[in-house]
C-alpha cells in the first residue's frame, strides 16, 4: 500500500481549469424525502465488528453493509436511478411510473452501475441501454437483460465502451447517464453522487460517536466524495478521510500528486468497479477539498482483505472490500494516518459476492 498526503485540503486543486466544476452536493434531506415514496427502500445494516478492530489494531470498526441495497446488491443502487426519479419527478405527470414514457437513458457499466439505470428507466417507464466492454460478465449481462435493458457490447475497457455509449446517445437523442463528470456533463452526474449521501446519513444516524478515520474506496471517485463530502458537513475536520484505489487504477492519486486531472494508464485490475483510469471532475474537485490522503493498494492486498473478510462471514468482492483493505494494510503509514489503539474506523462494504 502506498500512501500520500493531501497537499490541496481544504483549498482544492490549484489548477484553474478546475475553477468551473460543480462540487458535490451535501443535500441529504433531498435524498430521503425522494426515497420515501419508494417501497424497496429501506436502510442498510451499520455493523460494528470488535473482532476486525482487534485486528487492525484500533478500538472501533464499522461496516456500512451495501451488499443488499434495494435488492441490486451495491451502493449503486442509489444513485443512478435516484437521478432518474429525480427527473421522473421534476415532469409532474401521474401516475409517476409512466413519466419518463418514450425516454431512453444509455451508459457505460463495468458493474452495479448499469444494474441502477436499468431499474430506474424500468420503474419510471423509460428504456436503458447498456454498453458493456468485452471484461464485463456474461452473467452480468443476463442480469441487465432482466431487469428489461438493451446490452451492447463494445471494446475491451470500460473507456472504449463509454466512448461508445456516448456516440448512441449523441445518434439516436438518448439521455447519457454516467456516474463520473467532465467539462460540460455536470447535472446527472451531481444527481447520482447526491443519491449516495444516503448510506452515509444513515451511518451517521447509527453511530453513538463520530469516528476518528473514514477509509473509502474510489472508481471514479463519486461514493468516495459524496461520504467525505456529507462527513465535513456533520463531523467537521475531525475524520481523517483515506481515499483508496486499485495500484492499476490510480486516477484521483496521481491527479491530486499532480495538482490536475490526470489520465492514468494501466493494466486491468480484479478491482473491475474501481478500474477507472479517468477521474470524475466533480469526485476529484470535492475530494481535493475533503480527503486527507490518498491511497493505492495492490491486487494482492485486496484478495487478501476479501479472504479475511469471507473468513469473518463477510462475503464480498475486491472491490467491494477496498476500503477496509486500506485499513487493514496500513502498515507503516499508520503514524502518518493517526492511526492508533484508540482510533474509530468507518469503511462501506460496497457490493455482494454476486457482482459481476
Amino acid at each position: 500500500m502506498h500512501v500520500i498526503d493531501n497537499p490541496h485540503r481544504p483549498n482544492g486543486l490549484p489548477d484553474p481549469g478546475m475553477d468551473p466544476v460543480r462540487l458535490p452536493s451535501a443535500d441529504a434531506a433531498a435524498v430521503a424525502r425522494l426515497l420515501a415514496r419508494c417501497p424497496a427502500a429501506r436502510p442498510t445494516p451499520l455493523l460494528a465488528r470488535p473482532d476486525i478492530a482487534a485486528h487492525a489494531g484500533v478500538a472501533q470498526v464499522w461496516l456500512k453493509d451495501e451488499r443488499a441495497r434495494m435488492g441490486l446488491g451495491s451502493f449503486k443502487a442509489l444513485g443512478a436511478a435516484y437521478a432518474i426519479a429525480r427527473e421522473a419527478e421534476a415532469t409532474g405527470i401521474e401516475p409517476i411510473a409512466q413519466a419518463l414514457a418514450g425516454r431512453t437513458y444509455v451508459a457505460a457499466s463495468a458493474g452495479n452501475h448499469g444494474l441502477s439505470v436499468a431499474a430506474g428507466a424500468h420503474v419510471f417507464g423509460a428504456t436503458a441501454a447498456i454498453y458493456l466492454s468485452e471484461t464485463v460478465s456474461d452473467a452480468f449481462a443476463e442480469r441487465l437483460r432482466a431487469k428489461g435493458a438493451r446490452v451492447v457490447r463494445a471494446g475491451a475497457t470500460y473507456e472504449d465502451s463509454m466512448a461508445a455509449a456516448a456516440a448512441a446517445a449523441s445518434a439516436n437523442g438518448w439521455v447519457l447517464l454516467s456516474d463520473s463528470s467532465w467539462p460540460g456533463y455536470w447535472e446527472l452526474p451531481t444527481r447520482v453522487m447526491e443519491g449516495y449521501l444516503q448510506l452515509a446519513a444513515e451511518a451517521a444516524e447509527a453511530m453513538a460517536e463520530a469516528p476518528t478515520h473514514i477509509f473509502l474506496q474510489a472508481g471514479v471517485g463519486g461514493l468516495a466524495a459524496a461520504v467525505a463530502t456529507y462527513a465535513r458537513a456533520r463531523w467537521g475536520d475531525g475524520p481523517t478521510i483515506v481515499v483508496v484505489e486499485p495500484e492499476a487504477a490510480p486516477a484521483l492519486f496521481e491527479s491530486i500528486r499532480a495538482g490536475r486531472p490526470v489520465e492514468t494508464q494501466g493494466p486491468v485490475s480484479i478491482m473491475g468497479r474501481l478500474d477507472c483510469k479517468v477521474p470524475s471532475l466533480i469526485a476529484l474537485a470535492g475530494l481535493a477539498r475533503d480527503a486527507d490522503a490518498f491511497a493505492t493498494i495492490t491486487e494482492a492486498e485486496a484478495e487478501g482483505a476479501v479472504a479475511y473478510l469471507a473468513a469473518a462471514g463477510l462475503d464480498t468482492t475486491p472491490s467491494g472490500a477496498a476500503g477496509l483493505a486500506g485499513l487493514l494494510c496500513a502498515g507503516e503509514a499508520r503514524p502518518a494516518l493517526g492511526l492508533g489503539p484508540d482510533s474509530r474506523a468507518l469503511a462501506v462494504l460496497s457490493e455482494g459476492p454476486a457482482a459481476p
